[in-house]
């Protein structure tokens, strides 16, 4: 009976994670267009990975961006979750205005920001007119680009957050009583007691974020249109990825892309576990 409950999770990924993950290790050991029949090619896509300049440059891009947005994310998240878990009447209000935005989709928020970044019309650059500044075009520099896409997502925190404020709602109010008793003032307590007791949900955002941050690609695509623009500072791996797949009809190399960067991730994930032993506290009792 058991399995038969749990059978739609079991089909659901066969169907769709596991038979995927067979077939792309299997592709990417051939050099296929998706339109011919495929071509044994053994360990040669994964040996042009190694050599492919653009590969270079996507993967520094990815972990530039990642660098940047997974402990912005982190702060941002938790600092929303404070604000949410303020003891005010009107909190719930506050709490549905800072997670609305979470749920704009991301293309959405990419074409927001595409206006309020143009350097004609855009709000930045009428605040940079204002200010009797010149218009810069954020999105006309490689770095400058990152950086946007980078603080377009944190519009998406609100995600995070409330797993935040789960954590918060979990930590025992006699901790903070104690606490003030001894004389701790808000930021020692925030140092004490919230931040160690947060350290599960930390982890739990800092493994989601990356795995996210690994495989952005809508915000730069719709930005760019595609391209990676400007000077491929925003060919994010995952663009680049999806660009051999369905640009230039190489499935097999593109394949042998999303194994390593599977590989890659397991590999992060697996990383970020094993440092946890030294700074994630689950006994929240013992604080």
């Amino acid at each position: 009976m058991g399995l038969l409950f749990i059978s739609p999770w079991l089909i659901g990924v066969t169907v769709f994670v596991a038979y995927p993950l067979v077939y792309s290790i299997i592709i990417s050991l051939t050099r296929y267009s998706g339109m011919l029949a495929p071509t044994f090619v053994g360990l040669g896509n994964y040996l042009t990975i190694f050599t492919d300049p653009l590969i270079r440059t996507s993967s520094f891009n990815t972990i530039f961006y990642a660098g940047l947005a997974v402990p912005i994310g982190l702060v941002v998240a938790i600092l929303l979750a404070l604000a949410m878990n303020r003891n005010v009447r009107e909190v719930a209000v506050y709490r549905t205005a800072l997670y609305i935005p979470s749920l704009v989709p991301a293309f959405a928020l990419s074409f927001i920001f595409v206006v309020f970044v143009n350097p004609q019309f855009g709000l930045f650059s009428l605040l940079n007119n204002a200010l009797g500044r010149e218009s810069v075009n954020l999105l006309g520099e490689p770095i400058s680009a990152k950086i946007v896409i980078v603080l377009m997502l944190q519009l998406g925190a609100g995600n995070a957050a409330l797993i935040f404020l789960a954590g918060l709602n979990n930590i025992p109010k006699t901790l903070y009583e104690a606490a003030r008793v001894d004389g701790a003032g808000p930021l020692r307590q925030f140092w004490s007691i919230t931040l160690p007791l947060l350290s599960p949900a930390i982890l739990f955002n800092l493994i989601t974020g990356i795995s996210g941050a690994l495989q952005v690609f809508t915000e730069a695509y719709v930005l760019t249109n595609g391209t990676g623009a400007p000077d491929n500072g925003t060919l994010f791996y995952m663009m680049y990825l999806y660009q051999n797949a369905f640009k230039y009809a190489s499935l097999g190399y593109a394949s042998a892309m999303a194994v390593v960067l599977f590989i890659v991730g397991m590999l992060l994930a697996g990383l970020v576990y094993w440092l946890s032993r030294r700074f994630v506290n689950y006994d929240t009792a013992a604080g």
